[in-house]
C-alpha cells in the first residue's frame, strides 16, 4: 500500500501541473503532441511505475481509455517472464514472480483498491468512510488474500494443461480486459465521492463506445495476430468478469469511486485467469479421454 501510496501521489503532482482538457492544441505549437499522445502518456504515468517519457507532456484527461495499452505492457512484461522462466524454474516459483511483477509494475495502485472497496463493502452504509481509512482491515486483508490465491490457483490449472505461450497469452489478455473494466463503471455507475481524486477519470467521457474504442482495436488485432487454437479462449473468456466484476460493485456500493475502480482491475484479472485455467484445464482432460 506504501507504493500505491507513492504511485498516487506522484501522479497528482502531475496531474496539478498538466492539462486536464483534451482539446488540440498543436495549431499553437508544431511540438505539441495530439491529444491522444498526450493522454496516453499520462496513463503511462498514472498507471504504472515505469519511466515517464520525455516527450510529449502528459495530459490526465481521458487517461482511463488508454488504460489497456498499459495493460498491454505490463502483461507483456509478465508474460516475458513466464516464457523465460518456462522449462527450468518451478511452475510455483514462476508464479510467484509474474504475480510480483505485476504488483510491481503497478505500484500496488490497484490491489490498494482491492484492500479498501472490501472493507467498504464490510461497513455496510459507513462504506465511504471505511474506505477512506488507510489501515487495512480484516476484510480487506482477506480479500487481497483470497484475489492472490485466486490468480495462483487460475496460473497453475493453465500450466498443468497449456503450453507457455498461451499462457502468456492468458496474462497479456486479462491485463488488458482488467483495464477495459472500470470503463464500465465510469460510464454506467455515479462517482461516490464529491471530492474524491479519481473524479478526473469522468471528465470528458464521450460515451462508453468511444471510450472503448482504444481497447477494443488493441484485442482485435491481438486475436488476429494469434491466430486459431487454444490461445484464442484466452483473448475472450475475461470478457466476462470484465462486464460483471463492475455491475457487482457498483450495485453493492450505490456506485464507484477510485478504490472500486482499481478493485474492478484486479478481480477482473483475477478471475479471468480462473476462469480461463479451470475451462480449458476441462477441456484438455475431456480431449484426453
Amino acid at each position: 500500500m506504501l507504493a500505491a501510496a507513492r504511485l498516487c501521489s506522484d501522479a497528482r503532482s502531475r496531474l496539478a501541473g498538466a492539462p486536464l482538457d483534451h482539446r488540440d492544441h498543436s495549431e499553437r505549437n508544431p511540438l505539441t503532441a495530439p491529444a491522444w499522445l498526450q493522454e496516453l502518456a499520462g496513463a503511462w504515468v498514472f498507471y504504472s511505475v515505469l519511466p515517464a517519457w520525455p516527450w510529449p507532456q502528459p495530459r490526465f484527461a481521458r487517461i482511463a481509455r488508454f488504460a489497456p495499452w498499459i495493460g498491454l505492457v505490463i502483461g507483456g512484461l509478465q508474460a516475458g517472464l513466464w516464457l523465460l522462466t518456462a522449462g527450468w524454474l518451478p511452475t510455483l516459483a514462476q508464479i510467484a514472480l509474474v504475480i510480483a511483477l505485476g504488483l510491481w509494475l503497478s505500484g500496488g495502485l490497484h490491489a490498494d483498491g482491492v484492500i479498501d472497496t472490501a472493507d467498504g463493502l464490510a461497513a455496510g452504509p459507513r462504506a465511504l468512510e471505511a474506505m477512506d481509512d488507510s489501515r487495512a482491515g480484516a476484510a480487506g486483508v482477506q480479500a487481497l488474500a483470497l484475489l492472490l490465491l485466486l490468480r495462483v490457483a487460475g496460473l497453475a490449472a493453465l500450466a498443468a494443461s497449456v503450453g507457455p505461450g498461451v499462457i502468456a497469452a492468458g496474462l497479456v489478455s486479462v491485463a488488458i480486459w482488467g483495464r477495459i473494466s472500470p470503463l464500465l463503471a465510469m460510464a454506467r455507475f455515479p462517482y461516490l465521492r464529491e471530492q474524491g481524486t479519481a473524479g478526473f477519470h469522468r471528465q470528458g467521457l464521450l460515451g462508453l463506445r468511444r471510450e472503448l474504442r482504444p481497447g477494443a482495436v488493441l484485442l482485435a488485432l491481438l486475436v488476429l495476430l494469434q491466430g486459431g487454437g487454444w490461445a484464442v479462449a484466452v483473448w475472450l473468456l475475461p470478457a466476462g468478469p470484465a462486464a460483471a466484476v463492475p455491475v457487482w460493485l457498483g450495485r453493492r456500493l450505490g456506485g464507484h469511486s477510485g478504490d472500486s475502480y482499481g478493485a474492478c482491475v484486479e478481480w477482473t484479472e483475477a478471475l479471468g485467469l480462473l476462469l480461463c485455467g479451470v475451462l480449458l484445464s476441462a477441456a484438455a482432460a475431456l480431449a484426453a479421454a
